[in-house]
């Protein structure tokens, strides 16, 4: 089976949205609404600390050390939300080979070749969908936005914690497709913001997955 737009693929919306009654059905408008959001409380909380560095030289210029320690504090929050958005796709501990490799099996029996070796190479699934390019993890998952320049991360929690982490992505993976709209409103928002902060904080290995659904993400 190729992989193809998520929101295509499913009719039938997820059950486990009654969990989360109150939470507005994500769509385009209210994904804008949230980076813009997530935006500016970032902001509410970086302007105060670069402001302090400012006023603290203008008032004493002998304490630059104190400046200092401000401006990296502006510096530190915004990578701080990019590490906490980074540990939605961390790889969990592994269970036994047999396993894992049977349950790798069936993974690759859900998606096309390309985005098979993706897996192999990083661990994460690229799915194309209609609000964007998703990397599925197996406790969490990326979205990267049209345009390529931000992206948003979704903790996602398997009930069942003892599954192979290839069965943990496959049962996310057949949650977007059935519901990718359902999967970002159930999901946690973990992180919104720019793709070059996410990628600092990515580790090395997952690298070439964000690169690859970045690729996706270019407008045609």
């Amino acid at each position: 089976m190729e992989a193809g737009a998520a929101s295509a693929r499913g009719t039938q919306a997820l059950h486990e949205l009654a969990s989360v009654y109150w939470r507005p059905r994500v769509d385009e408008h209210r994904l804008l609404q949230r980076g813009r959001l997530w935006t500016t409380v970032t902001i509410a909380h970086v302007v105060p600390f670069v402001a302090i560095a400012v006023l603290i030289v203008v008032l004493q210029p002998l304490a630059v050390a104190v400046s200092l320690i401000a401006l990296a504090k502006a510096w530190l929050i915004p990578a701080l939300y990019a590490q906490r958005g980074a540990n939605v796709v961390r790889p969990k501990r592994r269970q036994a080979e047999e396993p894992e490799r049977r349950a790798l099996g069936l993974l690759g029996d859900l998606v096309d070749h390309d985005a098979r070796d993706l897996y192999t190479e990083t661990g994460l699934v690229l799915e194309r969908g209609a609000l964007g390019v998703w990397l599925v993890g197996e406790a969490g998952a990326v979205l990267v936005r049209p345009g390529r320049r931000r992206v948003f991360c979704y903790c996602v929690r398997v009930p069942e914690d003892q599954l192979p982490s290839a069965d943990r992505t496959s049962h996310l993976l057949l949650a977007l497709r059935e519901d990718e709209a359902g999967f970002a409103t159930v999901a946690n928002l973990a992180f919104s913001g720019a793709r070059w902060r996410l990628r600092r904080r990515l580790d090395r290995s997952m690298r070439p997955a964000l690169a690859a659904a970045a690729d996706a993400a270019r407008p045609r």
